[in-house]
């Protein structure tokens, strides 16, 4: 597995984004299988692992500290705070600096470690100075529970804030093929300040997998049942997107999840996609998507066909949107 730079911080090329096994697109899974999943992503070279306190709650981020406990030291856990869990209000932003320190005792003993790889801010919470949040996590590091800072959709004002007063490694985003909001958005202020960009939902929530169709129809659990993207009359629109993938990933002997992935990683080398999965099979297509060579001129001739075709809907629903960072 190739390695790539976030700031600082040394991880591998594909990370593995630990959400979807708390159920979060619908299923129950099982304990075992899933840290036996988290262990197998490690020896096939994977040592970027994404969790949250607020994923279960605390479920993904003790099945993590179980999974990797025996390889700790080889592994980059990056987890996150900014939500109320601690205070029982887990849809409400928290970032006060008190609730970041007990937030970060919880994940310390959930994850089975001394410290945090990257601690990431999960949302920013507009009742809290930025230079307070970097302030609090910059006197963790210094204390040795932490040992990188990162935001989670944080506007381009919200990152030079935060990186004034503790240097920033890494943002995380959403970013894909059919979502491409952070190119306008951000990517300069990474580039001018030497922060990395991870990637979430990097194959669409499966969309961009082509194993969703415009017949496809989610469950209530399923966190695309509200998403306007998701949709029938948007998933009918957008199809002609699946089938561009299907044809780019037939012509490069791929499948179309490595294509969108092998995209990602094609645009600069400081991007380090965390696709999420609960299913063996499909974390060795993310894996291998490593190994996948665009060509600038393959990058060109894809962004025009891309940009020939009109989406639909937006990727978040409103009350999701309104914690997003300008």
């Amino acid at each position: 597995m190739p390695r790539r730079r976030l700031g600082p911080l040394e991880v591998s090329a594909v990370g593995l984004g630990c959400l979807p096994m708390v159920g979060y697109y619908g299923g129950v899974y099982d304990k075992k299988a899933m840290i036996a999943l988290i262990r197998t992503a490690f020896d096939k070279g994977v040592t970027f692992f994404d969790t949250a306190e607020v994923y279960g709650p605390h479920i993904s981020e003790e099945w993590v500290g179980e999974a990797l406990a025996p390889v700790r030291h080889r592994a980059v856990i990056a987890t996150k705070f900014g939500f109320g869990v601690e205070e029982g209000a887990p849809r409400t932003l928290n970032s006060r600096p008190d609730h970041i320190r007990r937030a970060v005792e919880g994940s310390l003993r959930r994850l089975r470690t001394d410290y945090i790889d990257l601690l990431y801010q999960h949302r920013v919470d507009p009742q809290v100075p930025m230079e307070d949040v970097a302030g609090t996590v910059g006197e963790l590091i210094r204390e040795g529970k932490v040992r990188h800072f990162g935001l989670s959709e944080a506007g381009a004002a919200s990152i030079r804030r935060a990186h004034a007063v503790q240097p920033v490694a890494a943002v995380q985003s959403e970013y894909a093929a059919w979502w491409r909001e952070p190119e306008t958005k951000i990517f300069a202020t990474l580039r001018e300040l030497g922060i990395g960009f991870v990637p979430y939902c990097p194959v669409g929530r499966g969309f961009l997998t082509g194993t969703i169709n415009e017949n496809s129809r989610f469950a209530q659990a399923d966190r695309r049942s509200t998403l306007p993207r998701f949709t029938p009359e948007a998933l009918k629109k957008n199809m002609p997107l699946v089938a561009l993938l299907r044809d780019w990933a037939q012509r490069k002997n791929a499948r179309p999840a490595q294509f969108a992935l092998a995209w990602i990683l094609a645009q600069y080398p400081w991007v380090a996609p965390i696709p999420g999965t609960t299913n063996p099979a499909h974390l060795r297509e993310n894996i291998g998507a490593a190994a996948l060579r665009l060509s600038p001129a393959e990058l060109r001739e894809f962004d025009v066909a891309l940009a020939a075709i009109p989406l639909e809907g937006h990727r978040a629903d409103p009350f999701t949107q309104s914690q997003i960072d300008g």
